[in-house]
């Protein structure tokens, strides 16, 4: 019996690969320690493959980190959208799209 894994990848659909889910992930854990985030979702389309993250389940979603191939010779294969469906960074390096956030979770200190 050949059973595959029920996260085997699917010739369909836009998946992140390892190193992207890292980036991802540090980002995310970052702000979940900071208190800011609290939950996230993926989803796996034909077109694209979403990161969402959340403060609440029950809400919608803050951002959403996208990947999408078909814009590779465009704008760039990566997005961050804002909450109001604002593109906030688009670009072909994850890392710097990421920044966007990165910027977010630095406060001034108060003393």
């Amino acid at each position: 019996m050949n059973a595959s894994p029920p996260f085997a990848a699917d010739p369909d659909r836009v998946v992140f690969d390892r190193s992207e889910l890292g980036l991802i992930l540090s980002v995310y854990g970052r702000f979940v320690a900071a208190g800011e985030w609290r939950d996230y979702a993926m989803s796996f389309l034909r077109d694209a493959a979403i990161f969402s993250v959340f403060r609440r389940a029950t809400e919608h979603p803050l951002y959403r980190i996208e990947k999408r191939p078909k814009l590779r010779n465009a704008q760039g294969i990566y997005a961050v959208i804002g909450m109001d469906g604002r593109i906030l960074k688009r670009g072909h390096d994850l890392g710097q799209v990421l920044r966007v956030l990165e910027r977010k979770l630095i406060r001034p200190v108060d003393d």
